[in-house]
């Protein structure tokens, strides 16, 4: 049946370049450290081999949210997101006041949800309970994989047992829970990929994220790749992840996201729905829009030089405005990673661009299959999802006069 592109309606859509309203707000805290390296991880995190300067470092996280107030006064905060490294190495009491000073200077929304990132290597069940009463209302456990060999592989601290008690841990303390799984790992087959996952939703954890083994640049992995599955059997083990899960009642509703229903994580939402973000913290990155436009944020990424910056007043390392011709991909990216997509109107008001600006990359996408056009919402097929890379290309800026 052929496709018929429909015309994208907009009630109140904004002039060019101007936001109607600002999006939800959210605030992430990176926490930099970590026991061990992984050989995989490329996030920004570095072993404390000489211990963490917790008090240190709790103070610089203050006086960097101080110093980015004028650009959030004001604005409610609907979560926060206690992201690593491993931030369950902080004792529960730089837990509580972390939370207690970013209450004191923000308006955080009642039940708004709070994460925090924990390893199993780490838990405690005394811990977890003071994370719990410090205000902590969601725990998101690395586990990674539940098979002896392939946590060994992944250069993990935790086994087997470790995990599977950390879950029973975090459940005794925590309604809402998430669990980090992989697939696609050195020497894995498609058996020990469907009982990882498998146990994973026994333990029934509301929440489950299960991403696929990628060598990313500046990882001990990509210097030295392991054997890995080809491509069809990687493809296969997708399949099996998501099948699983749907027969165990988890919705797939973002590319490596599956929960119960009602239990998405809102704060991973704000950002596919293209909201704004303070990230505060070594190496975190910010996205805030303003009536003029959307501004990014970096912070510097080692913690010393870090706490250095905000020693001397100006926490950021780089703020700039993003490129008006750059906002369709961007938007683009986070929007059509949701298996249901996004209301239409949801790009004019978060790029105060006019829905005609993308218009020719709709089209080539409409005829390729890759995504669904109506007047209420914009949504990745299911080749779409598959080959999303595809159909992001589109909307590259070079692409724009195509």
């Amino acid at each position: 049946m052929a496709r018929r592109l429909v015309p994208i309606a907009v009630a109140g859509q904004p002039r060019p370049a101007t936001l109607a309203a600002l999006p939800t707000l959210s605030l992430y805290v990176h926490f930099p450290w970590c026991l061990r390296k992984c050989p995989y991880c490329d996030f920004n995190s570095h072993e404390a081999r000489d211990g963490i300067p917790e008090p240190a470092y709790l103070a610089a996280l203050i006086a960097d949210l101080e110093q980015s107030l004028p650009a959030v006064w004001g604005r409610p905060v609907t979560s926060v997101f206690i992201g690593g490294g491993t931030p369950s190495l902080m004792s529960a009491d730089t837990v509580d006041a972390l939370l207690a000073a970013v209450r004191a200077r923000l308006t955080v929304l009642p039940g708004a949800e709070i994460t925090l990132e924990a390893n199993p290597g780490t838990a405690e069940a005394g811990r977890f309970a003071a994370y719990r009463s410090a205000g902590v209302n969601r725990l998101s456990l690395g586990v990674q994989s539940f098979n002896p060999r392939h946590l060994a592989a992944l250069g993990r601290i935790h086994d087997a047992l470790e995990a599977r008690r950390a879950v029973e841990l975090a459940l005794d303390h925590f309604d809402n829970v998430n669990l980090d799984l992989m697939y696609a790992l050195p020497g894995q087959t498609l058996e020990e990929a469907r009982a990882d996952i498998r146990a994973a939703a026994a333990l029934g954890t509301p929440h489950l994220s299960a991403y696929h083994l990628t060598l990313e640049p500046n990882t001990a992995f990509h210097r030295a790749p392991p054997p890995l599955p080809d491509a069809d059997l990687a493809a296969r083990m997708q399949d099996a992840v998501e099948e699983t899960l749907a027969w165990h009642g988890y919705g797939h509703y973002e590319v490596s996201a599956f929960a119960r229903p009602g239990e998405e994580c809102r704060h991973n939402l704000n950002y596919w729905l293209f909201g704004d973000y303070l990230g505060i913290g070594a190496g975190a990155h910010g996205k805030l829009s303003a009536p003029d436009g959307i501004r990014r944020q970096t912070r510097p990424r080692h913690p010393q030089a870090y706490m250095r910056a905000v020693e001397g007043g100006n926490a950021m390392e780089e703020a700039h405005a993003v490129a008006a011709a750059d906002l369709p991909f961007e938007f683009m990216m986070n929007a059509l990673r949701l298996t249901e997509g996004v209301p239409a109107r949801l790009f004019a008001e978060r790029t105060g661009l006019p829905p005609e600006t993308i218009r020719p990359q709709l089209e080539a996408a409409v005829a390729r299959g890759l995504l669904d056009v109506s007047a209420e919402r914009l949504a990745p097929t299911a080749l779409g999802r598959r080959f999303l890379n595809d159909l992001l290309q589109l909307f590259l800026p070079e692409r724009a006069e195509v």
